[in-house]
């Protein structure tokens, strides 16, 4: 006996959730494609009910951060397709690191379009509304944040501060401390970025001041070059006239000759 083998295999979709209000994340695995249909036609940033998944969903409202597909490829924002393309990317860009690299070198590398299809095997989504139910995991337990911000202006909003306010104290309070693999006590705490001091300041100033007396040179060096330019148009004219003159003198001279 031989047994026929279904061609077209069921949708097996794995959802990786993330909480940012607690910190966690679950992944779950979907195999229902009545379930699935729900994501799909969907863009990256577009907002989902998930109702659809079961009862423990109901009111949660998810958004679709990106995914990847069987293969591996990354969904990509912009690409609108369901498909697999190929584009011409350059370093930096996502799907392409370009390590070892010329400057300005474009490769064409496969990514996958930002539409959610049924070939998407892992798709990232984030809670942005919060149903009636807890879930287990995933809002019952909240995770602490290892790292505080580190940009000064995030930290200001953290602590509710002023810009007169320093921000250095207040990175203390979230400094952490870890046991190295030698057993050594160590702490650590972010470094403070985009601080505005006075020494920032003063080099503002001096960027400013020499912008400020390169755009007086190049004016002068402009009045300069525009006044020898209609010093030379005036003699050139002034010759211009001299030489038509000559040859006027002259032409008459042989006239009266003649």
């Amino acid at each position: 006996f031989f047994f026929l083998r279904d061609p077209t295999p069921p949708s097996i979709m794995k959802l990786n959730i993330a909480n940012p209000a607690t910190g966690c994340q679950k992944k779950i695995e979907i195999t229902d494609e009545n379930k699935l249909r729900v994501f799909y036609d969907k863009r990256i940033s577009a907002e989902v009910e998930a109702d659809s998944l079961g009862d423990e969903w109901k009111g949660y409202i998810f958004k679709i951060m990106g995914g990847n597909d069987k293969q591996g490829f990354g969904m990509k924002q912009g690409v609108l397709t369901n498909q697999r393309v190929f584009l011409l990317q350059v370093r930096g860009t996502q799907g392409f690191k370009g390590h070892g690299r010329r400057k300005g070198e474009r490769r064409r590398k496969a990514c996958r379009g930002c539409i959610v299809s049924q070939d998407i095997s892992v798709l990232n989504v984030v809670i942005v509304k919060q149903g009636d139910a807890d879930v287990p995991g995933l809002t019952d337990t909240e995770v602490p944040r290892m790292r505080g911000p580190k940009r000064a202006s995030k930290i200001r909003k953290l602590f509710a501060l002023s810009k007169e306010d320093s921000v250095f104290p207040y990175v203390n309070s979230m400094r952490r401390e870890f046991e190295s693999a030698t057993g050594k006590k160590k702490s650590k705490a972010q470094k403070v970025q985009r601080v505005v001091t006075p020494l920032t300041l003063q080099r503002k100033r001096a960027r400013a001041a020499v912008k400020k007396a390169k755009i007086a040179k190049s004016k002068a060096e402009a009045g300069e070059y525009h006044k020898l330019l209609q010093m030379r148009i005036k003699e050139q004219r002034e010759r211009r006239s001299e030489s038509i003159a000559k040859r006027r003198a002259s032409s008459l001279a042989k006239k009266a000759a003649a």
